[in-house]
């Protein structure tokens, strides 16, 4: 799985017609005939194949060296394809998708059996979105498939934004990879359950729980969110995921950072300090980065993983990362860096 040829198709997204593109028109008859494609959408790279082919989900499971009891998302392009998916769907879940599809917002649903089994991790739910970015509805269209679709990166690495992100993981372990430049939310989509009367948030993401309420009234906060220890019951919620390969270690007072890194660096090892552009100034370490700007925690979210991936390039054996308010975008920002840390706080 990891020396097969992987093609590369450039595809810009400002293009007209892209359905027509030879490049998505070649990769949607490679997913008809089974196989794993990675495709930009508006939140990070998707590593797809045909959610109704239970063999070709089984190679995104490989390629990913993913666990196969973690549920996909199964991504659409258009409303309708819904019906042959999921059971009638809430009111609620109805107003949320005129509110927010297309766009980062996952919604679970009771499944009516015709997605394949290893989609759903045994569930008897099936978790759904409609991607907001031209590239991605493209090669839904020139498909005509539902795409089950993770983030297209190693099982447990930061999330891919860029497609050299993608090649670096999954060179020769995927057909091919469609670079349609870099993503823009950056964090994988919010995953909220729709089955019962309140919905229950699995998974903070793009969309916020401040909006999702501003829709469909108050929304319940699932306790297993920062929990690893139990079945998920939706994409993102059990093992570390989005971590660089150097220990990272997130500190609730920032003017504390520099002493850990001192001790550290005394010690022979080389250390990196996650900061923001306000406070990037303020730290001496071995490598220094930015993440965007604690003024626009959109910034943060959109650039978090890059920087995350840069420590690596740098070789950094050890993070110290400063934390972030818990309020709207910045849920998703501490999910994602309390997973990367396995929830070590200084």
């Amino acid at each position: 799985m990891n020396n097969q040829q992987t093609f590369h198709w450039t595809v810009d997204k400002n293009e007209e017609n892209l359905k027509e593109n030879q490049g998505i028109i070649e990769a949607a008859h490679l997913l008809q005939q089974g196989e794993v494609i990675a495709f930009p959408t508006e939140t990070v790279y998707g590593l797809g194949a045909n959610a109704l082919d239970e063999a070709a989900i089984a190679k995104i499971f490989i390629a990913k060296g993913r666990p196969n009891d973690n549920p996909l998302i199964v991504h659409i392009a258009r409303r309708e394809q819904l019906n042959d998916l999921v059971q009638e769907p809430s009111e609620k879940a109805r107003a949320l998708i005129e509110s927010f599809w297309p766009g980062p917002l996952t919604l679970i649903f009771k499944q009516t059996g015709s997605v394949a089994k290893n989609v759903t991790a045994g569930l008897d739910t099936v978790a759904v979105r409609m991607p907001d970015h031209p590239v991605a509805e493209a090669l839904l269209l020139a498909s005509d498939l539902p795409l089950a679709a993770p983030s297209a990166n190693l099982s447990g690495k930061p999330s891919p934004t860029a497609a050299e992100h993608v090649w670096t993981d999954l060179q020769g372990r995927v057909v091919g990879i469609i670079d349609g430049g870099s993503t823009g939310v950056g964090l994988e989509s919010t995953v909220l359950d729709v089955t019962g009367e309140i919905p229950i948030l699995f998974r903070p993401g793009g969309i916020t729980k401040e909006a999702i309420e501003s829709v469909v009234g108050p929304i319940q906060v699932d306790p297993a969110l920062k929990k690893d220890d139990q079945a998920p019951r939706s994409p993102g919620m059990k093992y570390t995921h989005y971590a660089p390969q150097g220990d990272l270690f997130l500190v609730s007072e920032k003017e504390e950072i520099q002493g850990y890194v001192d001790k550290w660096r005394l010690q022979g090892k080389m250390v990196g300090v996650l900061a923001t552009e306000e406070s990037k100034s303020n730290y001496e370490a071995d490598v220094i980065i930015s993440c965007g700007s604690r003024a626009n925690l959109a910034s943060v979210a959109n650039q978090l993983y890059d920087a995350l991936r840069a420590f690596d390039k740098k070789g950094v054996e050890l993070i110290f990362a400063e934390i972030f308010s818990e309020e709207g975008i910045g849920l998703a920002i501490m999910n994602r860096l309390e997973k990367a840390s396995a929830g070590r706080i200084l």
